[in-house]
């Protein structure tokens, strides 16, 4: 099989809670693309293993349609994403006019594969989007962005060290130097945990974090960084100390810190999609010119 073949493809129902849910948050204009969207359950092709997802089509609109690609956080059955969930989520960029997709990665969310991995085979289970999207014709393969949350933006750090194909990237709640974690932080151990027995643990940590390597990230993709003050599972100073980093490398981003967010954000979620939007629509959507970067102005 070759990567990012799409094998199956089937709509499914939209769940009624998501409806619902959407209907309480959206305005009517946006509630009425949000219940257009149209979701389906995928099967494709990466490293040889049949791998899940779901794939989102935005309201009719002018085609071809820019893309997002997102990372889903958490691990093992309680991780993977749900219909529900992937409505929510990549249902909603969809809304706002783009192709979306998630994986739910390898031995996971009935994904074939011996083991779940973390920052591993996952990694590619997730750059193979990219060949799909491509092969989609109603897809613009110049205009794809990628959004990734807690485990799924360390593994965004890991795709923009490999390719230059996004136009954007935001990433909300990642780990970005779980190298520096003592083994009994919640991040280092969670890793541990889906290491192979005779993994060398600390070269492992390096390679999830972006920190140690924010010199091989992509030049021509902006990154937006979201992190709540109040996350207790990936401390803030994760965001702080990527921010620090690419400052000194004159790298084109933006750090957004919520007060009083946890680790999903809850409860500034409007607020960080609008941000979120906001960043997707400038360098995705309208491919605008990256941002300044380094001393300049008065």
């Amino acid at each position: 099989m070759i990567d990012g073949t799409l094998l199956a493809a089937s709509q499914i129902d939209v769940p009624a809670t998501s409806l619902r849910m959407a209907k309480r948050a959206l305005s009517d204009a946006d509630f009425a693309r949000y219940s257009a969207v149209t979701l389906h359950d995928i099967t494709y092709a990466s490293s040889g293993l049949k791998i899940k997802g779901f794939l989102a089509l935005p309201p009719a609109g002018q085609e071809p349609y820019p893309a997002i690609i997102f990372n889903r956080g958490g691990s093992g059955p309680r991780g993977a994403l749900s219909v529900e969930g992937a409505m929510n989520l990549i249902g909603l960029y969809a809304s706002w006019g783009y192709v979306a997709i998630a994986s739910n990665y390898r031995g996971v969310g009935g994904s074939e594969g011996d083991r779940e991995e973390w920052g591993a085979g996952d990694v590619d289970d997730a750059i193979n989007l990219l060949p799909l999207l491509d092969a989609l014709p109603y897809v613009d393969r110049t205009r794809i962005g990628l959004i990734g949350g807690s485990r799924g933006g360390m593994m965004a750090f890991m795709m923009l060290r490999r390719t230059r194909r996004f136009r954007a990237a935001v990433t909300f709640g990642a780990p970005t130097r779980i190298d520096a974690e003592k083994a009994s932080a919640y991040i280092r151990a969670t890793m541990m945990k889906h290491l192979p027995v005779d993994s060398v643990v600390q070269e492992e940590a390096q390679r999830r974090s972006v920190c140690s390597w924010a010199n091989e990230l992509s030049p021509t993709t902006p990154l937006l960084i979201l992190h709540g003050t109040g996350d207790r599972r990936v401390h803030t100073e994760h965001a702080l100390h990527l921010g620090l980093e690419l400052q000194r490398l004159h790298f084109p981003y933006k750090l957004i810190l919520y007060d009083n967010a946890d680790h999903v954000l809850a409860g500034r979620r409007d607020e960080s999609n609008t941000d979120i939007r906001w960043w997707m629509d400038t360098y995705v959507r309208d491919a605008s010119p990256l941002p300044r970067t380094g001393p300049h102005g008065a």
